[in-house]
């Protein structure tokens, strides 16, 4: 079908209302979904998953008296940044094992998830880390994440379908950089580095949803969701204070916007080629999503008119040069 997005790139600061967006386009009826917004059936990819499995890691590590190996500590960022770029690949290939409705055949889920990030991480520049454990540790901690491991790669595959068309794909990702970052940012922060690690395959049909909050609405609404209970949950987890204010102190969607070469477009550039991948804003500065988080029957008519409103505002710009990149 050509009056629908093929990909939409959901992105914001975390807490912003990603999460909640998604939410609400998988309780729209579908003909609204397409007739109003340009979004068909949804598909998603997050890579909140990766995220937390990678924590994970990190405290069997722990528990067997080992260093962190992703992060600097339970509560810290990233070791180095570049694994923005190692979460960007997983997804690239999330993307390519679903458009080919491509099978996991294992006897272990974790240790081939283990060899993905292996994978991501060498194509951004990072030496193997997994693979450098003795053997007998890397069966502890498959053994220990089997059932996180199998999870994470049913749940894609359960999205599987013989026929892709009049599908969206959405993808979820938050990315910034330090609380006071001077522009442009650098390094594995920020969409600058992220966006054009995307394949091209994702790039050609690809429009961006960004999702605007300030940082400083950012942190109070993460620490307003966060349930200890539910750290995995898309909906409810919390990030670290430390990794907000490192990682998300800031973000560069305002930055990329005010140097692209084609108005509301974002320009892409790699040794690939060049994108101008058309962007709509959903100015949630003032909370229009939090309310998702509750249970469908507690939705009021206010709020659900005030989010249809945002998003179409949204999806209008972005259709508006969807067809002309």
């Amino acid at each position: 079908m050509n009056n629908i997005f093929k990909t939409v790139l959901l992105l914001a600061l975390p807490a912003s209302g990603k999460s909640e967006v998604r939410h609400f386009m998988a309780n729209i009826e579908a003909e609204r979904l397409r007739d109003e917004f340009h979004i068909g059936e949804n598909l998603q990819l997050d890579d909140f998953p990766y995220v937390h499995f990678m924590r994970l890691v990190d405290e069997e590590l722990s528990k067997l008296g080992l260093d962190h190996m992703f992060y600097e500590g339970s509560t810290k960022p990233f070791v180095t940044d570049y694994d923005w770029g190692t979460l960007t690949e997983l997804l690239n290939e999330d993307y390519t094992r679903l458009m080919n409705n491509e099978i996991v055949n294992t006897e272990s889920y974790a240790m081939e998830l283990f060899e993905r990030i292996e994978r991501a991480a060498k194509k951004v520049g990072i030496e193997p880390r997994i693979a450098a454990l003795d053997d007998e540790i890397i069966e502890t901690l498959a053994d220990n994440l089997e059932d996180e491991a199998r999870r994470i790669t049913l749940e894609k595959e359960a999205q599987y379908s013989d026929n892709y068309e009049g599908k969206t794909l959405v993808i979820e990702c938050a990315r910034g950089g330090p609380d006071g970052s001077e522009m442009p940012l650098s390094g594995g922060y920020g969409y600058q580095y992220t966006i054009p690690i995307f394949s091209n395959e994702i790039l050609d049909g690809a429009a961006i949803l960004y999702i605007w909050v300030t940082p400083e609405e950012s942190r109070r609404k993460n620490n307003e969701r966060a349930n200890p209970d539910d750290p995995g949950s898309n909906l409810f987890h919390g990030v670290p204070m430390e990794v907000m204010l490192r990682d998300y102190g800031c973000d560069d969607m305002s930055y990329l916007l005010e140097h692209t070469e084609v108005p509301r477009t974002i320009t892409v550039k790699n040794d690939r080629g060049v994108w101008h991948v058309p962007i709509g804003i959903f100015d949630n500065r003032v909370d229009k999503t939090s309310f998702l988080r509750n249970d469908k029957s507690t939705w009021k008519d206010y709020q659900i008119d005030s989010m249809t409103e945002s998003i179409k505002i949204a999806t209008d710009a972005m259709w508006s040069n969807y067809n002309k990149q």
